[in-house]
């Protein structure tokens, strides 16, 4: 009996060890169906470079001007000759706006539109009537402009984020001589003169050499020289201090450059797209 029982015993213990072991690994075979499988390596494709895209810009800077010389009907009487001293502008303000197209990594175009502010004029010229000086003038005034250039760009390669660049640009330049006067002495006599205001437009070039630094995929900063040819210039009519004079004798301006110093942003409207790859499928096993 007492073998009987043990016996009895030890079959039921090793039914329920089975059950035990059958159920656990019906547990886990369920809980690894439910594990998500890991995804065969997938082949990524490098991200596209698109360096195509519009942007806009602005400028400021200040310029530093020069006049090659004055020209006037005066200049013409028989016997006088002129000799020009001092002639120049002071220093003036440039604001200036602009868009553009970036057609690859290398090459960029744009058109600007700027404000060239009032730069005062100063200068002397001494007279001559058959080789004896007989008078001074001693002129003021000043010199705007508004100034459009069609530009393109050639961008030299990028290090540490700061691209050099090189351009040219040509298009128009609206000239404007203001408060144009004249004093001086003719024959040891105080004479006195005045011009209104007047405007010319002229044809304009200009050369580009500068350095960019890539701030964000949209902004840009630059710091650019620039030499520009403005053409020339007119005041209105001169006249005494009465209002009349024998001829008609606007001052000319002859032959205005300038070498600008800018401080310039571009913001891209549509910079390359930053390339994310898909994200890898999640596979279950049902």
């Amino acid at each position: 009996m007492c073998f009987t029982g043990e016996r009895t015993g030890l079959m039921r213990n090793s039914r329920f060890l089975m059950t035990a072991g059958a159920v656990a690994l019906m547990s886990s075979a369920a809980m690894a169906a439910d594990l998500p499988i890991a995804p065969p390596p997938m082949y990524v494709p490098p991200p596209v470079q698109d360096f195509g895209g519009w942007y806009l810009r602005g400028d400021i800077g200040f310029s530093n001007q020069k006049v090659k010389g004055l020209d006037n009907a005066l200049y013409y009487t028989p016997g006088t000759t002129v000799q020009h001293q001092g002639l120049g502008f002071d220093t003036a303000g440039i604001y200036g706006i602009g868009a553009g197209y970036q057609f690859n990594s290398w090459f960029r175009a744009d058109v600007t539109g700027e404000y060239r502010g009032n730069a005062n004029f100063h200068g002397s010229d001494l007279v001559f009537t058959n080789g004896v000086q007989t008078g001074i003038d001693n002129y003021g005034g000043s010199k705007s402009e508004w100034l459009f250039l069609a530009n393109a760009y050639a961008d030299l390669g990028t290090w540490w984020c700061i691209t050099p660049f090189v351009g040219v640009g040509v298009g128009g330049s609206r000239n404007t001589i203001s408060s144009f006067t004249d004093n001086g002495l003719s024959l040891g006599v105080p004479s006195s003169a005045y011009a209104a205001g007047a405007s010319k437009w002229n044809f304009a070039w200009a050369v580009h050499a500068g350095l960019a630094y890539r701030v964000s995929p949209n902004l840009t900063m630059e710091l650019a020289y620039r030499y520009v040819d403005l053409g020339d210039a007119v005041s209105g009519d001169l006249v005494d201090y009465r209002g009349g004079n024998l001829l008609n004798n606007p001052m000319k301006f002859d032959h205005i450059t300038s070498h600008d110093l800018k401080l310039g942003v571009r913001w891209a409207i549509d910079p390359e797209p930053a390339y994310l790859p898909p994200p890898p499928p999640l596979v279950t096993k049902g």
